[in-house]
């Protein structure tokens, strides 16, 4: 072998050897992506999943809230339709008990016109 094709051999080998150093720089990156990739897709979907458990508790805890509020709710409006109530009775406005003074008035006065007739003959 003349050192012309010993010289052209190695630079045959060198350009083999800088070739096959570019594809794997080449190769890493592309193994790099892919890897990074897969673990972008994992964790956007356990994220989704995370997302959507997080949703489900929310609903659940939001009708829990509705349910304790309405109860709450009347528990207050029950309270405070007593407390009416009783102050009602206490002033002498109680629907019931004004009926009913009403008609004892009537009948007082009823029983008066009678008397003051009899007393007019």
């Amino acid at each position: 072998m003349t050192k012309i094709e010993a010289i052209k051999t190695k630079v045959n080998e060198a350009e083999d050897l800088a070739r096959k150093i570019w594809l794997a720089g080449i190769g890493a990156y592309g193994k790099g992506f892919d890897e990074a990739q897969e673990q972008y897709e994992k964790l956007n979907t356990e994220a989704t999943k995370l997302f959507e458990e997080l949703v489900e508790k929310g609903e659940k805890l939001e009708v829990e809230a509705k349910d304790k509020f309405e109860a709450e709710k009347e528990k207050v409006k029950n309270n405070v339709d007593a407390r009416v109530a009783e102050v009602r009775t206490k002033l002498g406005l109680d629907a019931d008990d004004t009926d009913k003074k009403i008609e004892e008035l009537s009948a007082k006065i009823d029983a008066l016109t009678d008397a003051v007739a009899k007393l007019a003959k």
